[in-house]
């Protein structure tokens, strides 16, 4: 029995790992790289195997970093199934393709770019996979329940657990056998935040042989939740009231921009802030939204709770969801009162970058992050304070002030994972250090050595571990 970290480790995006036997070869997750001028190249070099040899995949959730190579990988040979929650599924289905979109949009501007300008394009002129091939892989999608045990192939048996970072976000318990041996490993996915909105707290697994967890914020602490609603309310008092701007916060589509709508209607339940127009201009944002609804049981009281004040008093917080383009370009002559979510959630592609080229510049702005930016990204420019950024070519300049709110992190913080790694009955044999970038991932582990001292290791990319 082998694993070999194919993404995922050593950085945040591009998770994919693959675990071989004498009997079957599957993957756990195939994410799309993120971040940093190698991106392209990564994704386009990222399947380095034969996919033909790959009997299943079983899939966390549905993340572009976790999600969005699996069309590729159908595109180059693959034709087994991909296993993931029912919720998971339905989010898929409106992710790939939206990705596709992208990916076909942004290879068109690359290309009139280049011939406009006399130089080759790469591998920019070509999208990973296209919208029909992203609706054609969704074909081999097998949906299954939490906490149901299925058995992909007769030497594999996995349950799906809650992870409680987006709906239908899974811990994956595997359990392998191999001739004699029997091994359990245990994937975490990513990890959600305890008393987090919209989702339930993750479900703390007993035992395992080998441990894969994520470490996003393993370094850190995040604010308290009440600290956090604070001082939202702080920004987008002064934004409004005393600046007269906007504010625009990229987000992602799925989880982050439910979280926030969420957050600003249960803000007005308690008084705390006025009536107000929220723009979500995102083409997929409203089924996503739908899409949460729709999965009811999942949700967690207070958020039920929410959603019925909110249908009484819609008036309160009007939310608009932008579906067509002309509508979009409408947005970028408000000047103030506006609350824009857009996505991505890491600022490197979609409509959230024409509503910074026209907003950034302007000191009465505000710019509000509230997830993990990865190295290389525009978001992580933004966030590092950077007086200008490129965009679409052209420099522009950061005069807006620009938040970051950690506490509505989707991420367990150090320790929220001290206390799910607590919840094991005795260590695992090994524990892998995943979905960090590298300062992270080493305190995170150091902590884990000095608290529980359990074995840990910090896995490159392209490494392969044994696990015997």
């Amino acid at each position: 029995m082998q694993i070999t970290f194919l993404g995922g480790a050593g950085e945040v995006t591009g998770s994919c790992y693959l675990v071989e036997t004498a009997e079957v070869r599957f993957l756990v997750d195939c994410g799309m790289f993120q971040g940093g001028r190698d991106a392209d190249h990564k994704n386009y070099t990222a399947i380095n195997f034969n996919p033909e040899t790959i009997d299943f995949v079983l899939l966390t959730h549905a993340h572009v970093d976790h999600s969005g190579l699996l069309p590729r990988l159908a595109v180059l040979g693959f034709r087994g199934p991909v296993y993931m929650t029912r919720a998971t599924a339905d989010l898929l289905a409106i992710i790939l393709k939206d990705s596709a979109h992208i990916q076909e949009k942004e290879a068109e501007w690359y290309t009139k770019t280049a011939l406009r300008n006399k130089r080759p394009s790469g591998h920019k002129n070509t999208p990973l996979y296209t919208v029909t091939q992203a609706e054609a892989f969704l074909r081999q999608i097998r949906g299954i329940d939490y906490d149901e045990t299925c058995q992909p192939h007769p030497s594999v048996r996995c349950r799906y657990r809650d992870a409680g970072h987006i709906i239908g976000s899974a811990i994956i318990e595997v359990w392998l056998k191999s001739g004699s041996q029997r091994k359990k490993i245990v994937f975490s996915g990513d990890l959600g935040q305890p008393g987090h909105p919209i989702v339930r707290d993750p479900t703390l697994i007993e035992e395992a042989d080998y441990l894969l967890v994520e470490s996003t914020y393993g370094n850190r602490r995040h604010r308290s939740m009440q600290d956090t609603r604070d001082e939202l309310v702080e920004i987008i008092c002064r934004t409004f009231l005393q600046k007269h701007g906007n504010i625009i916060v990229p987000a992602f589509t799925v989880g982050r921009t439910q979280d926030l709508l969420f957050l600003l209607a249960d803000l007005q339940r308690q008084g705390c802030l006025n009536a107000m127009d929220v723009y979500v201009d995102s083409p997929m944002a409203l089924a996503a939204t739908e899409i949460t609804l729709n999965h009811s049981e999942l949700l967690d009281k207070e958020t039920i709770d929410t959603i019925q004040w909110h249908r009484q008093h819609n008036e309160n917080l009007r939310i608009h969801f932008v579906q067509e383009v002309e509508d979009s370009i409408r947005l970028n002559h408000t000047r103030s009162g506006a609350i824009i979510i857009s996505a991505s959630g890491m600022c490197d592609a979609g409509r959230i970058k024409y509503h910074l080229k026209y907003n950034l510049p302007r000191p009465e702005c505000s710019i509000l992050f509230t997830g993990f930016q990865a190295a290389g990204t525009l978001g992580r420019r933004l966030v590092d304070g950077n007086k200008s950024v490129r965009i679409f070519g052209e420099q522009i300049p950061v005069r807006a002030s620009i938040h970051t709110v950690g506490g509505l992190s989707a991420h367990a913080d150090q320790q929220d994972l001290l206390d799910w790694l607590k919840g094991f009955s005795r260590p695992p044999l090994k524990t892998f250090i995943v979905h960090g970038e590298p300062g992270n991932a080493e305190v995170f582990a150091e902590v884990v050595r000095k608290q529980l001292k359990w074995p840990v290791s910090i896995p490159q990319r392209m490494t392969t571990e044994r696990l015997d």
